[in-house]
């Protein structure tokens, strides 16, 4: 049934392989190949194979080549580190195992390893590129350097590469930069400016692995080959919706410190989903991608793109991802990562063609299945009264399926309620024998499926087009910097929010299932709770039923009311609680004075008060500081300044009832006869009645302390004081605190715990006694007020 083929035919803008038709004719000679990383994860897994791959098509094709690995270590460290990749390289497909051998050999022989760490160094490389060839009476026809090192690191090797290793006139230089190319438009911007003081342009290739992959290579050329069909039904009048979705069952270990700094927005939807929407909503160029023509197209989408708000996306973080960013960082275990995992984009253009269809754009990692397509689903107006089942009335789509998943590789499928598409292209098949598969709501029988004969990796590809010169796969300036131009005011509004936490896997159920409400995006789901029989369900806000699908279990903890509940719905009881509290006492008194400590604790609470409580009566709301950490309030680590970012920005706070403490006076942070806790005593007594703040919200650290109350604190030594200085055990080590009689006095205190590492202390509070010397948090016992503890029940029941 398979026909083995090597080479795609390039139809209007396809990526090719050597041996395609259209292959264009680069002059033959020596090429020297340089990998910059090459000992590194990316080079180990795919490139070193992609050259591999590269010098097998090659080897009887007029050229001969030279490959050098590489990297900063000394060449006593790096040579058995590269060598090692080396010999475990596979055979390509199509040769014999004899074939394969030999060809290793000799590909083992052209390899050296060099350390290139300084400018002598590529000085030194570049005097061997140019001697070897000249040694066997070879020209040379063209060097090329792999940049698989980190983004920041271009710059210097562009620099060095143009100092010292260009090649002789007549001769080419190729240079390859792998993805991230900048963190937003600013940056990219930076680095392209950076990059083109030591190279051209033509001598760039951004490469995008996703525009290697086989289907997404043939998105234009089916657009173009099948028009007749395609022109008349392909816009806004016949299409229903685009989905274009890339799921991963993997996590993030082993790549934690960059994706902390990037998250699933940056890794995939700025780039691999974003190219793949411009290919299916583009202009058909007549001469390729990479034309003039294909350029000013694919421009033109994004001129068209409508700018996307806070509303038009969602985002989720897998729970265990933020213990793996504490053991792969060294963070300490208050440490919170907000790094998106998930997310669901909406994206709508505002051209004639495809106004008012919604493209979503959704990737995430620890998902149930990995798999990569993009869906073009079409509008059905047939309504079937007897015959549900009959063929017109079936979905009408066209799936261009990345791989993997259920149906295992990569094809194009068009429902047969549409048309039968043109012939495919060369080294691929039309696949007529079907499984017992399904997909999108059709049998696979319910398809015509086209398919690439052989499976080729992406990086394979797209290395065969460097050495050809071809453009047609890779990211130009313009594109690059319209995309972040694009996404860079979304990732700004999304820069302090809270991703909703899911467990990964099948067991996420549908807590990530996302509906569309006019131009806005949210989940369907509301929260997860525990219902009346038992079982975890997600329930659904405003459906009916939904009232029975919420309950919040409560309780006695430490002789003290308990709220408990998975940590979502647990934060909105607190939020509600709190705005009870707050419309209680601004009907008795006119005002609500509330107290906020600072850490992790409380973050997520924020955003929730911040984004769903409107009626909250914020203009007779005083918001004081539990804690604060002897810094400038100005920097991160500042709790006012985590409040301020989170919460206070978002709210109609008047400016003077936001009461942060002084720790700064006389231009020195919490000197002691600066009296910053007497200046804030004095202004609680001047403006809380009775010193009696109306709620007070505490977090509890893993080792039990409250406030900036930790162990061994003094606390007897504060009296009647309501305001000390503390120290903490972990840097800053200085702290201002409410005292635990400031605290007491309050009318009502809470206590948030959250997560799993909250379990052992949970565990071990339940059983000691009032220990406030060794536990502070014990010494919280209200004199008059009450006390509620709120633990989710990760912490209760681990």
């Amino acid at each position: 049934m398979w026909k083995v083929v090597i080479g795609l035919t390039l139809l209007g803008g396809a990526c090719v392989r050597p041996g395609s038709a259209k292959e264009p004719k680069e002059p033959k000679g020596h090429v020297s190949v340089v990998v910059v990383g090459a000992t590194g994860d990316l080079a180990r897994k795919y490139l070193w194979q992609g050259f591999f791959q590269l010098y097998a098509d090659q080897v009887s094709g007029g050229h001969s080549f030279s490959f050098y690995g590489g990297a900063l270590s000394e060449a006593e460290k790096g040579r058995p580190a590269l060598f090692e990749i080396l010999k475990g390289l596979a055979c390509p497909q199509g040769l014999s195992e004899d074939r394969c051998a030999v060809l290793r050999d000799q590909f083992l022989k052209l390899a050296e390893y060099r350390q290139l760490k300084s400018a002598e160094d590529y000085a030194a490389l570049s005097g061997e590129m140019g001697q070897r060839p000249a040694q066997e009476g070879l020209a040379e026809a063209g060097r090329l350097f792999y940049l698989s090192v980190p983004a920041f690191a271009y710059a210097d090797v562009a620099d060095k590469i143009n100092g010292s290793c260009r090649p002789p006139q007549g001769a080419w230089l190729r240079v390859v930069l792998e993805k991230p190319f900048g963190h937003d438009l600013d940056s990219a911007q930076v680095l392209a400016a950076q990059l083109e003081k030591s190279l051209k342009d033509e001598e760039m290739y951004r490469i995008d692995h996703y525009l290697g992959k086989q289907v997404v290579s043939q998105i234009l050329p089916f657009r173009k080959e099948n028009r007749m069909f395609l022109e008349p039904i392909w816009n806004k009048h016949h299409i229903e919706r685009i989905e274009i979705v890339l799921k991963e069952t993997l996590d993030a270990k082993g790549r934690t410190q960059f994706y902390d700094q990037y998250g699933v927005i940056r890794d995939v939807l700025q780039n691999h989903l974003t190219e793949v929407l411009v290919l299916l909503t583009m202009g058909v160029p007549a001469d390729g991608a990479s034309s003039q023509e294909g350029l000013r197209n694919k421009l033109a989408v994004f001129d068209a793109l409508q700018q996307l708000g806070r509303s038009s996306a969602v985002i989720g973080q897998y729970e265990a991802y933020g213990g793996e960013v504490q053991e792969e960082l060294n963070k300490t275990k208050d440490h919170v990562s907000i790094t998106p995992t998930f997310a669901g984009v909406m994206v709508h253009m505002g051209n004639a063609q495809f106004d008012g269809v919604p493209i979503f754009l959704i990737s995430g990692k620890m998902l149930d299945e990995r798999v990569g397509y993009a869906r073009v689903l079409f509008k059905n107006e047939v309504f079937c009264v007897q015959s549900p089942d009959a063929v017109h009335c079936r979905p009408r789509q066209i799936v261009f399926y990345f791989g993997h998943g259920d149906l295992k590789y990569p094809a194009i499928l068009v429902s047969k309620n549409l048309f039968r598409p043109a012939a495919v292209a060369e080294g691929w098949k039309e696949v007529t024998e079907h499984g017992d598969v399904g997909l999108f709501g059709l049998a696979l029988s319910d398809y015509h499926v086209q398919a690439p004969a052989a499976q080729r990796d992406a990086y394979e590809l797209l290395i065969a087009q460097i050495l050809q010169g071809r453009k047609d796969c890779f990211i130009s300036t313009e594109t690059l910097l319209a995309s972040w131009g694009f996404w860079s005011p979304l990732l700004a509004s999304l820069a302090h929010e809270f991703p909703r936490l899911y467990p990964g896997g099948a067991a996420s159920g549908s807590m990530l299932d996302l509906q569309a409400h006019g131009r806005e995006l949210a989940f369907v789901s509301e929260a997860v709770v525990i219902p009346q029989d038992g079982g975890v369900r997600v329930g659904v806000g405003g459906g009916p039923g939904a009232a029975e699908s919420f309950q919040v279990m409560q309780g006695k903890f430490r002789s003290s009311d308990m709220v408990s509940a998975w940590a979502e719905e647990l934060i909105n009881r607190l939020a509600a609680d709190l705005e009870a509290a707050a419309e209680e006492a601004v009907r008795e008194g006119g005002q609500f004075h509330l107290a906020l400590s600072g850490g992790s604790s409380p973050l997520a609470l924020f955003q929730r008060l911040a984004l769903h409580h409107y009626a909250f009566p914020w203009r007779h709301t005083h918001v004081w500081m539990v804690d604060e950490r002897c810094v400038p309030l100005t920097e991160p680590g500042s709790n006012f300044r985590a409040l301020h970012d989170r919460l206070l920005l978002q709210v109609r706070l008047p400016y003077f009832n936001a009461h942060p403490m002084p720790v700064q006076l006389n231009q020195r942070l919490c000197v002691e006869e600066d009296g910053g806790p007497l200046v804030y005593e004095r202004d609680i007594a001047r403006l809380v009645n009775a010193s009696s703040f109306h709620f007070v919200l505490l977090g509890v650290g893993y080792d039990g302390h409250t406030a900036s109350l930790f162990r061994d604190t003094p606390l007897a030594a504060h009296g009647d004081r309501l305001v000390a200085l503390t120290e903490s055990p972990v840097k800053p080590h200085q702290r201002m605190s409410l005292t635990l009689s400031a605290i007491n006095r309050a009318q009502r205190v809470g206590v948030l715990v959250t997560g799993k590492g909250k379990h052992e202390l949970i565990t071990q509070l339940s059983r000691v006694k009032d220990e406030p010397r060794k536990y502070p948090i014990t010494g919280v016992r209200p004199a008059a007020g009450k006390l509620v503890w709120y633990i989710d029940y990760d912490a209760l029941l681990g």
